[in-house]
């Protein structure tokens, strides 16, 4: 590469846009309506973080912080793009399906998580992209299931105890 592509005479190196979680081959971006309208949100935010980045006064601190505004924004508008909502199921609500707050009692206790798209995943908060393990072994099942999981603890079985959706 041409030292006229670099800034190695800054000793800068280029800002790092963090990746959007992936979604795996050929699976469908489902997103709840929540969700979409998050996304959306997001793009709003960074449209004013843009509009912010062009009155930098330093040339160089411009260019740079509006070239990582638009590979978010570039991998953002995909992700709207390719949105599919998934509305809460009209019947078989007692099964868990994407959009569901499904409550499971194990080992450790009473645990709640909601089946949510990849990019509303927010495992600490209880939130599970449909492509994970976890999510994966609870949809289909019904209240009163026991499902065995594999966890960086070894084996573990855990009981549906509720499944709900939200409006």
């Amino acid at each position: 590469m041409s030292k006229a592509f670099t800034d190695e005479e800054s000793g800068e190196d280029a800002p790092i846009v963090p990746a959007r979680a992936p979604l795996p081959p050929g699976v469908p971006n489902y997103v709840t309506a929540r969700g979409l309208a998050r996304l959306r949100e997001e793009l709003a935010a960074l449209q004013s973080e843009r509009a912010r980045a062009d009155t930098l006064a330093n040339e160089k601190q411009r260019g740079r912080a509006l070239g990582a505004l638009t590979q978010r924004r570039v991998a953002l508008e995909q992700r709207i793009a390719t949105a599919e909502v998934v509305p809460p199921p009209v019947e078989s609500l007692e099964r868990v399906r994407f959009g569901a707050t499904v409550s499971v009692s194990g080992a450790d206790g009473e645990r709640r998580y909601e089946i949510v798209g990849v990019d509303e995943a927010d495992p600490a908060h209880g939130k599970l992209a449909f492509t994970s393990p976890l999510a994966r072994a609870l949809l289909g099942r019904a209240a009163g299931d026991t499902v065995r999981l594999r966890t960086p603890r070894g084996a573990e079985e855990v009981e549906i105890t509720a499944v709900a959706y939200r409006e």
